[in-house]
Protein backbone atom coordinates (compact mmCIF):
# COMPACT_ATOMS: atom_id res chain seq x y z
CA UNK A 1 0.00 0.00 0.00
CA UNK A 2 2.77 2.49 0.45
CA UNK A 3 4.05 2.09 -2.60
CA UNK A 4 1.06 2.41 -3.92
CA UNK A 5 0.36 5.43 -2.43
CA UNK A 6 3.68 6.96 -3.28
CA UNK A 7 3.15 6.60 -6.47
CA UNK A 8 -0.27 8.43 -6.76
CA UNK A 9 1.33 11.09 -4.55
CA UNK A 10 3.95 11.13 -7.16
CA UNK A 11 1.52 11.05 -10.26
CA UNK A 12 -0.25 13.85 -8.48
CA UNK A 13 2.52 16.08 -8.10
CA UNK A 14 3.66 15.29 -11.96
CA UNK A 15 0.56 16.08 -13.24
CA UNK A 16 -0.34 19.50 -11.32
CA UNK A 17 3.30 20.73 -11.84
CA UNK A 18 3.94 19.08 -15.28
CA UNK A 19 7.74 17.68 -14.14
CA UNK A 20 9.62 15.47 -12.23
CA UNK A 21 12.92 16.51 -10.40
CA UNK A 22 16.23 15.41 -9.94
CA UNK A 23 17.25 17.53 -6.69
CA UNK A 24 15.13 17.00 -3.56
CA UNK A 25 15.27 19.92 -0.90
CA UNK A 26 13.89 19.79 2.64
CA UNK A 27 13.79 23.30 4.62
CA UNK A 28 13.86 23.09 8.38
CA UNK A 29 12.74 25.24 11.12
CA UNK A 30 12.77 29.32 10.16
CA UNK A 31 15.12 27.89 6.60
CA UNK A 32 11.51 29.49 4.28
CA UNK A 33 13.87 31.73 2.74
CA UNK A 34 16.14 29.34 1.04
CA UNK A 35 12.60 29.34 -1.57
CA UNK A 36 14.04 32.32 -2.78
CA UNK A 37 17.01 30.81 -4.49
CA UNK A 38 14.76 28.71 -6.63
CA UNK A 39 12.96 29.99 -9.62
CA UNK A 40 9.32 28.39 -8.84
CA UNK A 41 7.16 26.95 -11.32
CA UNK A 42 4.59 25.36 -9.33
CA UNK A 43 3.49 25.80 -5.56
CA UNK A 44 1.49 22.54 -4.17
CA UNK A 45 -0.14 22.79 -0.69
CA UNK A 46 0.67 19.58 1.53
CA UNK A 47 -3.42 19.21 1.67
CA UNK A 48 -3.37 18.50 -1.69
CA UNK A 49 -1.20 16.03 -2.55
CA UNK A 50 -2.85 12.32 -1.93
CA UNK A 51 -1.89 10.88 1.30
CA UNK A 52 0.41 13.77 2.11
CA UNK A 53 0.27 14.44 6.05
CA UNK A 54 0.24 18.38 6.73
CA UNK A 55 2.46 20.08 8.64
CA UNK A 56 1.33 21.57 12.35
CA UNK A 57 4.65 23.42 13.22
CA UNK A 58 3.90 27.23 12.68
CA UNK A 59 7.49 27.92 11.49
CA UNK A 60 6.85 25.24 8.43
CA UNK A 61 4.95 26.34 5.67
CA UNK A 62 3.60 23.25 4.51
CA UNK A 63 3.69 23.71 0.49
CA UNK A 64 5.43 21.55 -2.15
CA UNK A 65 7.81 24.17 -4.57
CA UNK A 66 8.55 22.79 -7.78
CA UNK A 67 11.14 24.39 -9.58
CA UNK A 68 15.10 25.00 -10.71
CA UNK A 69 18.27 26.43 -8.94
CA UNK A 70 20.36 27.26 -12.00
CA UNK A 71 19.47 24.35 -14.85
CA UNK A 72 18.94 21.81 -11.99
CA UNK A 73 15.33 20.76 -11.44
CA UNK A 74 14.41 20.35 -7.81
CA UNK A 75 11.74 19.65 -5.39
CA UNK A 76 11.22 20.97 -2.28
CA UNK A 77 9.33 20.93 0.93
CA UNK A 78 8.72 24.35 2.44
CA UNK A 79 8.16 22.47 6.00
CA UNK A 80 8.98 19.12 7.10
CA UNK A 81 6.60 16.81 9.66
CA UNK A 82 7.64 15.39 13.06
CA UNK A 83 7.23 12.50 14.53
CA UNK A 84 6.40 14.74 17.79
CA UNK A 85 3.62 15.95 15.97
CA UNK A 86 1.52 12.21 15.95
CA UNK A 87 2.45 11.05 12.84
CA UNK A 88 3.59 7.58 12.59
CA UNK A 89 7.45 7.57 11.01
CA UNK A 90 6.16 6.33 7.28
CA UNK A 91 3.89 9.74 7.62
CA UNK A 92 7.25 11.54 9.09
CA UNK A 93 9.37 9.87 5.92
CA UNK A 94 6.15 9.51 2.82
CA UNK A 95 7.50 12.64 1.41
CA UNK A 96 11.22 11.38 0.48
CA UNK A 97 9.66 8.36 -1.11
CA UNK A 98 7.47 10.58 -3.37
CA UNK A 99 10.80 12.72 -4.31
CA UNK A 100 12.69 9.42 -5.43
CA UNK A 101 8.88 8.34 -7.31
CA UNK A 102 9.58 12.12 -9.07
CA UNK A 103 13.42 11.44 -9.99
CA UNK A 104 15.29 12.86 -7.18
CA UNK A 105 18.84 11.54 -7.01
CA UNK A 106 20.28 13.84 -4.93
CA UNK A 107 18.75 14.88 -1.20
CA UNK A 108 19.48 18.30 0.47
CA UNK A 109 18.32 18.61 4.18
CA UNK A 110 18.91 21.02 6.53
CA UNK A 111 17.68 21.83 10.05
CA UNK A 112 18.07 24.11 13.44
CA UNK A 113 20.02 22.21 15.95
CA UNK A 114 21.48 22.41 19.75
CA UNK A 115 25.30 22.10 19.74
CA UNK A 116 26.43 19.83 22.45
CA UNK A 117 30.21 20.69 21.67
CA UNK A 118 31.23 23.87 23.00
CA UNK A 119 33.29 24.71 19.61
CA UNK A 120 30.19 24.96 17.96
CA UNK A 121 28.39 28.31 18.71
CA UNK A 122 24.94 29.63 17.65
CA UNK A 123 24.67 30.78 13.98
CA UNK A 124 27.53 28.12 13.17
CA UNK A 125 26.86 26.04 10.26
CA UNK A 126 27.64 22.15 10.47
CA UNK A 127 27.23 19.56 8.04
CA UNK A 128 26.66 15.75 9.22
CA UNK A 129 28.72 13.24 8.66
CA UNK A 130 26.60 10.84 11.07
CA UNK A 131 24.18 10.48 13.35
CA UNK A 132 23.16 8.75 16.65
CA UNK A 133 19.54 7.67 16.42
CA UNK A 134 17.73 7.84 19.30
CA UNK A 135 14.00 7.67 18.17
CA UNK A 136 11.71 5.36 19.42
CA UNK A 137 10.89 4.16 16.26
CA UNK A 138 12.01 3.22 12.87
CA UNK A 139 10.31 4.17 9.02
CA UNK A 140 11.88 1.22 7.95
CA UNK A 141 10.49 -1.29 10.57
CA UNK A 142 7.35 -3.81 9.37
CA UNK A 143 7.15 -5.80 6.12
CA UNK A 144 10.24 -4.47 3.38
CA UNK A 145 8.97 -3.89 -0.02
CA UNK A 146 11.84 -4.35 -2.09
CA UNK A 147 10.62 -2.01 -4.62
CA UNK A 148 12.35 0.81 -2.36
CA UNK A 149 15.57 -1.22 -1.09
CA UNK A 150 16.58 -4.15 0.73
CA UNK A 151 15.72 -5.17 4.10
CA UNK A 152 18.54 -4.70 6.14
CA UNK A 153 20.35 -1.33 4.23
CA UNK A 154 24.04 -0.68 5.71
CA UNK A 155 24.62 2.74 6.92
CA UNK A 156 28.48 3.00 6.36
CA UNK A 157 28.31 5.46 3.48
CA UNK A 158 24.96 7.24 4.53
CA UNK A 159 26.47 10.85 4.29
CA UNK A 160 28.38 12.16 0.95
CA UNK A 161 31.44 12.92 2.64
CA UNK A 162 32.41 14.43 -0.83
CA UNK A 163 29.70 16.92 -0.62
CA UNK A 164 30.53 17.51 3.04
CA UNK A 165 34.33 18.50 2.11
CA UNK A 166 33.57 20.32 -0.74
CA UNK A 167 30.53 22.39 1.53
CA UNK A 168 33.37 23.02 4.44
CA UNK A 169 35.99 24.52 2.26
CA UNK A 170 33.63 26.75 0.29
CA UNK A 171 32.35 28.14 3.81
CA UNK A 172 35.68 28.48 4.95
CA UNK A 173 36.37 30.03 1.86
CA UNK A 174 33.98 32.79 2.29
CA UNK A 175 34.96 33.43 6.08
CA UNK A 176 32.07 31.54 7.24
CA UNK A 177 32.39 29.66 11.00
CA UNK A 178 31.85 25.95 9.77
CA UNK A 179 32.40 22.39 11.00
CA UNK A 180 31.41 18.57 9.96
CA UNK A 181 29.45 17.10 13.14
CA UNK A 182 27.48 14.13 14.58
CA UNK A 183 23.61 14.93 15.17
CA UNK A 184 21.55 13.29 17.77
CA UNK A 185 17.84 12.45 16.91
CA UNK A 186 15.44 12.52 19.45
CA UNK A 187 11.52 12.65 19.28
CA UNK A 188 10.76 15.75 21.59
CA UNK A 189 8.66 18.08 21.68
CA UNK A 190 11.12 18.49 25.22
CA UNK A 191 14.30 20.06 24.75
CA UNK A 192 16.65 17.47 26.84
CA UNK A 193 17.36 18.19 30.23
CA UNK A 194 20.64 19.52 31.31
CA UNK A 195 21.47 15.48 32.16
CA UNK A 196 20.53 14.66 28.58
CA UNK A 197 23.00 17.51 27.04
CA UNK A 198 26.22 15.81 28.90
CA UNK A 199 25.09 12.13 27.69
CA UNK A 200 24.57 13.14 24.10
CA UNK A 201 28.04 14.90 24.20
CA UNK A 202 29.76 12.15 26.08
CA UNK A 203 28.13 9.43 23.75
CA UNK A 204 29.87 11.92 20.94
CA UNK A 205 27.33 13.53 19.40
CA UNK A 206 27.70 17.38 18.38
CA UNK A 207 24.00 18.25 17.80
CA UNK A 208 21.07 17.50 18.94
CA UNK A 209 17.90 17.63 17.10
CA UNK A 210 14.06 16.46 15.98
CA UNK A 211 14.12 15.79 12.71
CA UNK A 212 15.99 14.29 9.52
CA UNK A 213 17.81 10.97 10.79
CA UNK A 214 13.92 9.14 9.65
CA UNK A 215 14.41 11.55 6.49
CA UNK A 216 18.23 9.91 6.07
CA UNK A 217 17.35 6.28 6.92
CA UNK A 218 15.03 6.35 3.97
CA UNK A 219 16.66 8.03 1.68
CA UNK A 220 19.58 5.46 2.34
CA UNK A 221 17.04 2.69 2.04
CA UNK A 222 16.75 3.82 -1.35
CA UNK A 223 20.13 5.03 -2.26
CA UNK A 224 19.38 8.35 -2.49
CA UNK A 225 23.00 10.62 -1.80
CA UNK A 226 22.65 13.01 0.88
CA UNK A 227 23.76 16.21 2.20
CA UNK A 228 22.54 17.21 5.62
CA UNK A 229 23.42 20.82 6.69
CA UNK A 230 22.42 22.00 10.35
CA UNK A 231 22.04 25.85 11.64
CA UNK A 232 23.56 25.94 15.56
CA UNK A 233 20.25 27.36 17.12
CA UNK A 234 20.98 26.90 20.41
CA UNK A 235 24.47 26.74 22.78
CA UNK A 236 23.37 23.17 25.41
CA UNK A 237 26.84 22.66 26.58
CA UNK A 238 28.65 23.26 28.67
CA UNK A 239 26.30 22.72 30.78
CA UNK A 240 26.77 25.45 33.61
CA UNK A 241 26.30 27.91 30.68
CA UNK A 242 22.45 26.81 29.78
CA UNK A 243 19.99 29.28 29.39
CA UNK A 244 16.01 28.40 28.39
CA UNK A 245 15.68 28.45 24.77
CA UNK A 246 11.94 28.81 23.39
CA UNK A 247 10.69 28.59 20.11
CA UNK A 248 11.22 32.45 18.94
CA UNK A 249 14.89 31.92 20.14
CA UNK A 250 15.57 29.69 17.24
CA UNK A 251 14.64 31.03 14.33
CA UNK A 252 15.81 34.28 15.26
CA UNK A 253 19.29 32.68 15.33
CA UNK A 254 18.69 30.44 12.26
CA UNK A 255 16.96 33.36 10.22
CA UNK A 256 20.44 35.44 10.89
CA UNK A 257 22.41 32.49 9.85
CA UNK A 258 20.09 31.33 6.97
CA UNK A 259 22.11 33.62 3.93
CA UNK A 260 25.07 32.01 4.65
CA UNK A 261 23.21 28.32 4.42
CA UNK A 262 21.80 29.58 1.19
CA UNK A 263 24.97 30.53 -0.34
CA UNK A 264 26.54 27.12 0.41
CA UNK A 265 23.51 25.37 -0.46
CA UNK A 266 22.71 27.02 -3.95
CA UNK A 267 26.55 26.47 -5.02
CA UNK A 268 26.58 22.97 -4.46
CA UNK A 269 23.31 22.62 -6.68
CA UNK A 270 24.87 24.47 -9.72
CA UNK A 271 28.44 23.26 -9.37
CA UNK A 272 26.85 19.55 -9.56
Amino acid sequence: MLYDHTQEAAAFITKASGRGAEIGIVLGTGMGNLREDIDVEAVIPYRDIPHFPVSTVKSHAGELLIGQIGDRKVVAMAGRFHYYEGYTMQQVTFPIRVMKALGVKRLFLSNAAGSVNERMHVGDLVFLTDHINLMPDNPLRGPNDERFGPRFPDLLHTYDKKMVARALRMAHDLGYRAHEGVYAALPGPNLETPAEYHYLHTIGADLVGMSTVPEVLVARHMEIPVFVASIVSNQCYPIDQLGETTLEDVIRAVEHAEPRLRVVIHNLITEG
